[in-house]
């Protein structure tokens, strides 16, 4: 398992959820960049959506809906305002068969929040596909609001991001990338 971080915007809090760290074996280390491998294999969530982040009050103003208690749970929310916004996984391939996923919010139309919310626990959500624009700015890339298609894989998950119009996503979503080039930019 890979560490999980939670991203809060340009405020991180990181959460190590792997042990793994205390138990390492000495030599246990990335030929290529020296760093420890289990450090490797990442996931950072996104707290908020950048717009959302970007407001006096964020998700507590009035009529705000989050499908759970707060956002470091919910999958979708719904910001008078701001917009209406669905979590999903947005997995980037890097050097050395690791990986780092980013669990980002996706803008959406409101109409597709909803379509999205009756299905979630149905078994028409395997067949979810949304499509909208990355609502977090990535570590690296940046992409802030590049088109992105959605589609569920795994219906235990939440969507993956899939494809995007937009070239440099497309790139990010595609292209194998050098973990010592990400890493460094991760919390």
């Amino acid at each position: 398992m890979g560490r999980v971080l939670d991203w809060f915007g340009k405020r991180a809090d990181p959460v190590d959820s792997d042990p793994s760290a205390e138990t390492r074996q000495a030599g246990d280390v990335c030929l290529c960049c020296g760093r420890p491998r289990d450090t490797h294999d990442r996931h950072a969530r996104f707290r908020l959506p950048d717009p959302v982040l970007d407001t006096r009050r964020q998700h507590r103003v009035r009529g705000a809906w989050l499908s759970h208690a707060n956002p470091d749970v919910s999958v979708m929310m719904h910001i008078p305002g701001v917009g209406a916004f669905l979590r999903a996984l947005l997995p980037v391939r890097l050097t050395g068969d690791f990986s780092a996923t980013f669990g980002v919010w996706v803008a959406v139309d409101p109409a597709d929040l909803k379509r999205a919310s009756a299905v979630w626990s149905e078994p028409e959500y395997r067949d979810l596909r949304l499509r909208g624009r990355l609502a977090n700015a990535l570590p690296v890339w940046g992409l802030l609001s590049a088109p992105v298609e959605l589609a569920v894989r795994d219906p235990e998950q939440t969507p993956y991001c899939v494809s995007s119009s937009d070239p440099g996503l497309a790139r990010v979503l595609a292209e194998v990338w050098p973990h010592e080039d990400v890493l460094p930019g991760l919390p």
